[in-house]
């Protein structure tokens, strides 16, 4: 079966062609990003920790869609489980593209993200988790934080370094050479 004729992307473009105000006159000018998400109690839950999505789509009792605009940066965390145990631990932070910028294929997010962070594990999941509530800390929006620091982050963790802190200076920074022509 294809993409195009599958239910699910039936409804999604049936959810998106009937969205309220906030996707009016943008669904077929602007390109989206389509995170599935799911929650199976005690067996998987896909879900975002950051990022704000213009519309939410219910599918189903366990099944969703978050829709996010170009350059919108989330962050989806899958944890999955079997009778003995956990089996699963992965954090991603992704940004949006737009139809120009090189965008990565991820299983779950369609036409594909900007990938900046990707651990896998327990301990990995944890650290990144500390530092979200660190940068939270600091009244900045994890949403908000440079993309550069996401991708630091994710290259310190794999060499088993300390994780960096993210400052007020550092986010100032990131916000000031964000605003340069």
């Amino acid at each position: 079966m294809n993409a195009s004729t599958s239910p699910v992307a039936g409804a999604i473009t049936a959810a998106l062609t009937s969205s309220p105000a906030v996707l009016a006159g943008q669904a077929g000018a602007v390109p989206l990003t389509r995170v599935s998400l799911a929650y199976i109690e005690r067996r998987i839950d896909v879900y975002l920790r950051f990022g704000k999505p213009a519309h939410t789509i219910r599918l189903d009792r366990w099944r969703r869609v978050a829709v996010f605009l170009p350059r919108s940066m989330f962050c989806r965390i899958r944890w999955q489980a079997n009778d003995y145990g956990t089996i699963r631990w992965q954090l991603m932070v992704m940004q949006a593209c737009t139809p120009l910028d090189v965008a990565q294929r991820i299983a779950g997010v369609q036409p594909g993200a900007r990938l900046l962070l990707h651990v896998e594990g327990e301990p990995a999941v944890r650290a990144v988790l500390a530092q979200l509530d660190a940068i939270e800390a600091q009244n900045i929006a994890p949403a908000d934080v440079s993309p550069a620091y996401w991708r630091t982050l994710g290259n310190r963790l794999s060499a088993r370094l300390p994780p960096p802190a993210y400052t007020a200076e550092r986010h100032a920074a990131w916000l000031a050479g964000r605003s340069l022509p």
